[in-house]
């Protein structure tokens, strides 16, 4: 654990990230956490237990739950075509539920950089009526049904747009209903906005990079990005466009408390038929492996199978992580920029296995 510690720790000492939020546990109880750094370096607010961070594309585990659960329901059957539940779906109507779940539909990803709006924006942003623009402007899927995986953000919002057709009641409502609160948790510890009554982490980018260079390419930085902080270039507050594959804000205790539910085994939140669905490994049409599960990345670590997801984006990272075999789970927050799956759990876990 004072490996652990020393290294995290020098994430912080070499300005790699302004601050993380470190744990690793089992179904009962944290074994480890670390905690450190400013989730606030202007006005020098240090990393708390509390403190919250956007989780981007962890909120997409979120999403396939919340999926199986109307399947348990017998509300859907996830390997009927989407057209059968969704009408005003645009593509094959060859594509199942279940392609959309493990990202080997076709349905394309354009760049989401731009794919933020400000919180004081945030009461009159109309998220369907942005999609169908989105949507309109990528017609064409990159390949056939299960013909591969290709990662999908639009994929996961027209699953969001399941739900809430299917269930009658908004995304982010059957989210909380049906899983935040069966947690215990409440809206300051995981939800869909920026609560007054809890510390959200800044998200920040290394202002003396190259990824800051382009970064202008993407988003209007003089609207989304404040005065520089040290050597950190600071976001300013936004939520995320796609709240079905990006829109969960959360502390690392919460998705703590998601994980020890997934890893009991009368999980309260799903069916043990249904979770191991979830963690079943996806095949392409000509029996290829694709290292997908229902929303969940399949890996082994020295010698153990554990399921992942990562998130990030602008100002923030942050991954997941269930090791079933040994009963244990992982979790990483980061206010720092994050923009693909650095499996950067693998550098820290590997002390406890």
């Amino acid at each position: 654990m004072k490996q652990v510690d020393i290294f995290l720790q020098k994430q912080i000492d070499e300005s790699k990230t302004p601050s993380l939020n470190y744990a690793v546990f089992n179904k009962e109880k944290i074994i480890h956490q670390f905690i450190a750094g400013y989730a606030d370096i202007k006005n020098k607010i240090k990393a708390e237990r509390e403190t919250t961070y956007h989780a981007f594309s962890v909120t997409k585990t979120f999403t396939a739950l919340a999926i199986l659960q109307l399947a348990e329901q017998n509300k859907l059957d996830i390997n009927q075509p989407v057209q059968h539940y969704f009408s005003e779906f645009l593509y094959s109507s060859a594509i199942t539920v279940k392609q959309l779940l493990t990202h080997s539909a076709g349905i394309p990803n354009p760049v989401p950089l731009n794919w933020i709006h400000l919180v004081d924006e945030h009461a009159s942003f109309n998220r369907n009526h942005f999609f169908e623009k989105v949507f309109e402007k990528n017609k064409n899927v990159s390949s056939t049904p299960n013909a591969k995986f290709s990662y999908s953000n639009l994929g996961y919002v027209l699953l969001g747009q399941l739900v809430e057709k299917v269930s009658g009641i908004k995304y982010e409502q059957f989210i909380t209903e049906n899983i935040i609160s069966k947690l215990g948790l409440q809206q300051k510890d995981l939800g869909f906005t920026i609560d007054d009554g809890t510390v959200n982490a800044k998200g920040y980018h290394r202002q003396i990079s190259f990824s800051n260079l382009i970064l202008g390419f993407f988003i209007d930085k003089r609207k989304y990005m404040g005065k520089a902080e040290g050597k950190w270039k600071p976001f300013n507050a936004f939520y995320v466009n796609g709240i079905s594959y990006g829109g969960l804000i959360g502390s690392a205790s919460a998705f703590v408390k998601y994980i020890q539910e997934l890893l009991r085994p009368n999980c309260s939140i799903i069916t043990a038929e249904f979770k191991n669905l979830l963690f079943t490994e996806n095949y392409t049409a000509d029996n290829k492996p694709t290292g997908m599960c229902l929303s969940w990345f399949k890996g082994r670590l020295n010698g153990k199978t554990y399921f992942a997801h990562a998130g990030g984006g602008g100002g923030y990272y942050c991954e997941i992580r269930i090791y079933p075999e040994d009963g244990m789970g992982s979790v990483i927050m980061f206010n720092r920029t994050g923009m693909k799956d650095e499996r950067f759990l693998n550098k820290v876990d590997k002390y406890f296995f």
